[in-house]
Formats: C-alpha cells, sequence, structure tokens
C-alpha cells in the first residue's frame, strides 16, 4: 500500500500556469470522478483533489500493494497536463511528486500553513477538509487516504494549539489592505469595489470594513449571494453585469470568482481610467484563473497585484518565527512517523486475512469430520485426539515441508525462521526433545 501526492504551487509555478489547473468547489466531484476512471483503470485506486489559489494537488492511493505506482503517477500526470493543455514535460518541469513518508509529510505540512504563502495561514485547512468532503461525495475516498487527512487534521490543531505559528501570519486579506494604505492616504475616502462572494472575499471585505471605507459594493453573478454578504457588511450590491459601466466609480476593486476566463478585461479599465479622469486605481486579482487580465497591469494609472505579488508582504522573519516552525516540524514528523507505521501494517492485511482463512478453514473440516465420527458413534477422547492431530498436522505441513526441501545452504535460516515461528526462537539442544526444553529439572529427574 503507498500513498502519493503529485501538484504545483506557488513555489514551483506561476500564477497564470496554475490558473490552467484550478477547479471550482462544485467542479470537484465530478472531476474526481472522471479521474478515478483514468487511474490504471484500478477501481480500487483512491484519489482526492485540493485546488486553491496557491495550489492544485492530487492526492492518490494504490488500490493493491503490487500496484505499481509509476503507472499511478504516470497516468495522473497524463490526466492533468490533459485538463491543463501543456505537455508532459512541461508539466513535469513545474510538479513534485511524493510519496509514501514524503507524501504525508507534505500534507501535515500543508494543512499546518507550513507549505502556504503566508506562514501559518488558517484558511487552508478548511480548503483541505473541503476536498475530503468532496471525494468521499465522488466515492473515491478510501481507508488509506481517509486515514492521511485525519491525522493531517490531528496534526494542524495540535500545530496550532502548541505553537505560535498562527500569531507570526499576514494574512492575504491583510496584506492587501497594508498595499492599499500605501496608495491611498486616508481609506476612508475611497470607494471599494468587491467582486465575487466567496469565503476569500468576504475575508477580505471584512478586513476593508474595518476601516470603514466611504462607499463599499459587491458584485456578484448571482445577485442574491451578493446581496446576502452585502447586508452583512453594509454594503450596496450590484449584478455583475453592470460591472463595465460602473467601474469608474471605485477607487479599489478586489476580485476572486471561480471563473475560468477574466470578468475585467483591458478596454473596460482603460474606459474607467478615462472617466476618472487618470485618477489611480488599486485592484487586486486573488482568483487563480485570473478574474483581471494581465494586461491591464501594464496601464500607467493602475496599481494590480495578484496572489503572486503579494507573497512579499505576508512573509515575516524573526526568532518567534523560526522556534514556531521548529516546534511544528517535530509535531509534523512525530505525526509522520505514525502514519508510515500504520501504512507498513496495511501492507499485511492481506497476509492476515489469507492466513485466518486457511486456518478457518482448517478448523471446519477437521470438525465435519469429528461429528461424522461421533455420529457413528465413536468415542469422544479418541476423537478429539484424531482431532487435535489433524489441526496439528495441517498447521506443521507448510513449516515441515520448507525445511525439508531447503538446500543445505538455506536450512539453518529456514530452521532460525521456523524457530522463531514455533519456539520463540530457541533452536532445541541435540539429545532434547522439544517438549522438555522448559521443564525443571526436578520433572525430568
Amino acid at each position: 500500500m503507498t500513498v502519493l501526492t503529485l501538484g504545483l504551487n506557488h513555489t514551483t509555478a506561476a500564477v497564470d500556469l496554475r490558473g490552467r489547473f484550478a477547479f471550482a468547489v462544485d467542479q470537484l466531484a465530478p472531476t474526481l470522478k472522471t479521474l478515478h476512471q483514468r487511474l490504471t483503470g484500478a477501481t480500487q485506486a483512491e484519489v482526492a483533489l485540493l485546488s486553491t489559489c496557491n495550489r492544485t494537488e492530487l492526492y492518490c492511493a494504490a488500490g493493491h500493494p503490487a500496484e505499481p505506482v509509476h503507472a499511478l503517477q504516470h497516468a495522473a500526470v497524463d490526466w492533468l497536463s490533459g485538463i491543463g493543455g501543456v505537455s508532459h514535460d512541461e508539466l513535469m518541469r513545474h510538479t513534485y511528486v511524493l510519496e509514501g513518508g514524503q507524501a504525508a509529510r507534505h500534507a501535515f505540512r500543508v494543512a499546518s500553513g507550513l507549505d502556504s504563502m503566508v506562514l501559518g495561514e488558517p484558511q487552508i485547512l478548511g480548503q483541505m477538509k473541503q476536498a475530503v468532503r468532496e471525494a468521499d461525495t465522488a466515492g473515491t475516498l478510501g481507508t488509506t487516504l481517509h486515514q492521511l487527512f485525519q491525522r493531517s487534521f490531528a496534526v494542524a490543531k495540535e500545530v496550532r494549539t502548541s505553537t505560535e505559528i498562527g500569531a507570526h501570519s499576514i494574512s492575504m486579506a491583510a496584506a492587501a489592505v497594508r498595499l492599499a494604505s500605501q496608495l491611498f492616504e486616508d481609506l476612508r475616502k475611497t470607494r471599494v469595489l468587491f467582486v465575487g462572494a466567496g469565503e476569500m472575499i468576504e475575508l477580505t471585505a471584512t478586513h476593508f470594513a474595518a476601516r470603514t471605507p466611504r462607499v463599499m459594493a459587491v458584485a456578484n453573478r448571482t445577485l442574491e449571494r451578493g446581496e446576502k454578504l452585502a447586508t452583512h457588511l453594509g454594503a450596496q450590491a450590484m449584478r455583475l453585469a453592470d460591472l463595465p459601466d460602473r467601474l469608474h466609480e471605485f477607487d479599489i476593486v478586489v476580485s476572486c470568482t471561480a471563473s475560468t476566463l477574466p470578468i475585467i478585461g483591458l478596454g473596460a479599465v482603460e474606459r474607467a481610467l478615462k472617466a476618472r479622469k487618470r485618477r489611480p486605481m488599486f485592484m487586486v486579482d486573488l482568483a487563480v484563473p485570473r478574474d483581471i487580465e494581465s494586461e491591464v497591469g501594464q496601464l500607467g494609472d493602475v496599481y494590480l497585484y495578484t496572489v503572486d505579488d503579494l507573497s512579499a508582504l505576508v512573509q515575516t522573519a524573526g526568532e518567534k518565527r523560526q522556534a514556531a516552525v521548529a516546534q511544528a516540524e517535530a509535531i509534523i514528523e512525530t505525526g509522520v512517523q505514525g502514519f508510515v507505521h500504520w501504512l507498513d501494517q496495511r501492507t499485511t492485511v492481506p497476509l492476515i486475512q489469507a492466513l485466518h482463512a486457511q486456518a478457518d478453514a482448517w478448523r471446519a473440516a477437521e470438525l465435519a469430520r469429528a461429528r461424522k465420527q461421533l455420529a457413528k458413534g465413536a468415542d469422544l477422547e479418541q476423537v478429539l485426539d484424531i482431532l487435535s492431530k489433524g489441526l496439528t498436522q495441517k498447521m506443521l505441513h507448510g513449516a515441515m515441508a520448507e525445511l525439508h526441501s531447503a538446500s543445505p545452504h538455506h536450512r539453518p535460516q529456514v530452521a532460525a525462521t521456523l524457530s522463531r515461528l514455533f519456539l520463540r526462537g530457541e533452536l532445541p539442544r541435540a539429545g532434547v526433545q522439544p517438549d522438555d526444553r522448559h521443564q525443571p529439572d526436578e520433572d525430568k529427574a
């Protein structure tokens, strides 16, 4: 049994490339079903998909210990490259592939916020839990991945409660507010537009709301959802279709939707700047794929930032941060060792089940024979004696056959193995009967 992680993130791929492999939450379950059918054609394969603005990761588990990992990896990469429309080799230049304990360590670090652009940020844990729920809904979450993720969540909880890892983080939302404050002297005089109504927009809007802007508005494809968030924030609600005509009204625009194509184009922003008489606009694109066309950033009066551009602001340093990271890594390492031990035990489960099944078959056969003898009126003690000898012979037959067929060179090894299994590791001395080995001397007199 093995676990495989394959993915790309903010450290291995730029935002435009990551955008090719981004999946909205409502796409996860159907996508997983399709992927499950592709992976080596194994109906027992397990798979989960984590997709955020900073990463897209596949977590896979081989359905059988003998299933080759490289076949699973190759099928997963081929599928992912087809989704993103890039070649296999191009994808692999930006992709990390981890197996077994390394895959577990990565999952634990992701859940704990140690692999995030924002050290210790808590949002990723909720996104991982959502990914697990979607895999469960799709029917692709098996015992192995379930165990991996549950242990990830337990490790993340311990990291957050036992270390100060979260105390040294600056959220993406806070970073956006900080940047806006550098451009506009007083945020209370600004007009802010939020495009989208998801979790990231809600978080960012909450941070901006604390600065009490002059006007806040929420534009969303679904007006009802946009109105709900607007009411919560004390903001206006507007239709997404009205965005091009009203864009010039806003000094700050923060966008994060699940659109697969940009919803704010270069032409719309150019018209907005003209109507604003070249007054600057601050724009933040938190979406992957992009919500705002990249060419907008080339306009002289627009300050456009993507999730990657915010990375410099959300990095923190210092002794406390390093100490928290060291503590977290120690907790994670303990969790990894526990999972690897559990995974190793899982590889012996089929053998244990087969041994139990064989022993039950032997027992059933001897019991059936004993019952027939009793039905014929045979003596009970004699029947029990025959039953016990029959079971003993069946259990020892394979071991004796292995010992007798072993070559002289390998016979000592076979003898040592059988001794460890049946005699608790003690080889009988010459001239001493096995039944006499543990008898006190006075009993032998």
